[in-house]
């Protein structure tokens, strides 16, 4: 497949010049009860995208024939691939229980401008265990963005027992300090909805009052039942929004980018009794076990929710009418619009169109419907709305000694790697050993030639890690690798040096997390 890229991507932009953007400013990280929705930097403005493919783009710098040069150093490189990386150790005991994460690596690369894709990461204070998540928005990153800042928040409420959040609410109410709900872990270039804080808050306490009225929740949910139960609540509070008075222009206007825009999600909680997975679209999460003999094997922990996938296509054609069996999906996608097949927002995709058309007709007069990536537009077929949901698919994994890390990407990464190829590069990053199987009979019987090609791949495998970072490593084999599987600093220059009307072209944005694991606790304890 690379090749292939790659000769497009040389002929198309021989004689391009680097453009170079300018970094985010920074943001420093606070550990308080909301403390992602807190006013710790200037507003920033930015364009929206839309989803390759489907919808226009707007706001977009358009590549001219002297916009690139392919001649980046590797100082260069560095500099791009690991301006977004994060490592982050955890402590061993945390004053309530041991933890069952070591640390974790995590990175993004953009190829939409700006990038459409979202990470999260936290400590739940109030309950137990860590949630991780990523978060890949279509339609502009206004879905993303909203979903990453909250649903981390809606996951540890449900958890909480009754108590606990019966002295939450009770602070509230009297206006003293509350308790801090999670510890983030936030990269200085993370963005936050400030001027929607307020409605943010007030809807995750309703949340929680809600709780309180449950005569069932003494304890507070098991990770499982919180993680399903904070998808559907978050989306279905993400719809009110954008149906109901606010209180500003701002904040009408923010409401309904993230509801119009969609995001799929695939949120990890690690605790001590092990790893709940839940998954909504097409993002991935990969246990990365090592072998009794050194070698590692890949174990899925998510399945993706796409076309390619039976069980979710037969699921999506029994909820409509046996009329509209040949229609629902269309060219790979639902409705012939939508790749993911769950996903947050998307009201497009779930709302009537009265209901839409009403909405829309709601903004102000003289907002430009365009620079917020909303328009009067229905997918063919749209006849036995909603045709998309949120309700995860979530997955239990026991840990056992031989579990060493967890891989959460979005589909970009998916795209260029399996999941078992993801895996190897991790764990032979972690280990240091690049194990090489044996040379086969039949290899033996190969001609000089051959010998050769296949002594340049173990070679290539064999090759020192240039990253510190396993996130930034994978997205660094992601992009880089060549016919043999070696890193080539020339292809991996082409990529990242692609104008941002080309990059979507030929690799999607990308965001990685790797979540290294205590194993030990999982080992038998002797007496």
């Amino acid at each position: 497949m690379y090749g292939r890229v790659y000769s497009r991507v040389l002929h198309r932009a021989s004689s391009y010049r680097l453009k170079v953007y300018r970094k985010v400013p920074f943001q420093t990280a606070l550990n308080c009860p909301f403390s992602s929705w807190s006013p710790s930097r200037s507003d920033q403005s930015f364009c929206t995208g839309e989803e390759s493919g489907v919808w226009t783009r707007s706001c977009c710098h358009f590549s001219t024939r002297e916009d690139l040069d392919f001649q980046q150093s590797l100082v260069q490189i560095n500099s791009i691939l690991r301006s977004n990386e994060q490592t982050v150790n955890v402590p061993e005991f945390d004053g309530r229980a041991l933890s069952a994460v070591r640390k974790f690596n995590s990175n993004h690369l953009p190829a939409n401008t700006p990038n459409e894709d979202r990470r999260s990461a936290a400590t739940c204070l109030q309950s137990k265990g860590m949630l991780f998540g990523v978060f890949d928005g279509h339609g502009g990153w206004a879905c993303a963005q909203a979903v990453s800042e909250r649903l981390l928040y809606y996951i540890a409420v449900a958890m909480m027992p009754k108590q606990t959040l019966e002295e939450l609410d009770k602070c509230m109410e009297l206006g003293r300090p509350v308790p801090p709900i999670l510890q983030w872990y936030k990269h200085h270039s993370d963005f936050n909805y400030r001027e929607s804080a307020p409605l943010y808050i007030r809807h995750l306490r309703v949340f929680w009052q809600e709780l309180l009225d449950n005569e069932e929740h003494e304890e507070g949910m098991s990770p499982q039942e919180a993680l399903s139960c904070a998808f559907r609540r978050l989306d279905a509070d993400i719809s009110l929004e954008a149906q109901v008075p606010l209180p500003s222009d701002l904040m009408k206007s923010t409401a309904i980018q993230v509801a119009f825009a969609g995001c799929t999600a695939c949120v990890a909680h690690v605790g001590t009794d092990g790893i709940h997975v839940a998954n909504a679209g097409d993002c991935r999460a990969v246990l990365g076990v090592q072998n009794s003999d050194g070698s590692w094997s890949a174990v899925p922990l998510s399945k993706d929710h796409n076309s390619q996938n039976q069980d979710e296509l037969e699921r999506i054609r029994a909820q409509h009418p046996p009329s509209e069996r040949d229609t629902v999906v269309t060219e790979e996608r639902l409705l012939g619009v939508l790749m993911p097949l769950r996903a947050f927002g998307d009201v497009r995709f779930k709302w009537s169109v009265e209901l839409q058309q009403s909405i829309l007709a709601s903004l102000e007069a003289g907002v430009d419907l365009d620079s917020l990536n909303l328009y009067q537009y229905t997918p063919p077929n749209y006849l036995t709305p909603p045709y998309l949901e949120v309700t995860p698919e979530i997955t239990y994994h026991k840990l056992r000694p031989q579990d060493r890390f967890l891989i959460l990407g979005t589909d970009g990464l998916w795209d260029e790697f399996s999941s078992e190829e993801a895996v190897r590069l991790v764990g032979e990053h972690l280990s240091g050993i690049h194990l090489q199987a044996p040379v086969s009979p039949s290899e033996r019987k190969l001609k000089l030639g051959q010998m050769h090609e296949l002594l340049l791949k173990r070679r290539a495998r064999a090759s020192p890690a240039l990253d510190k970072n396993a996130a930034t490593h994978l997205i660094r084999h992601a992009l880089g690798t060549g016919e043999y599987g070696e890193l080539s600093q020339e292809r991996l220059a082409s990529m990242l040096a692609l104008p941002e009307d080309l990059a979507r072209m030929y690799r999607d944005d990308i965001t990685v997390t790797v979540v290294y694991l205590n194993y030990d606790l999982a080992r038998p304890r002797h007496s």
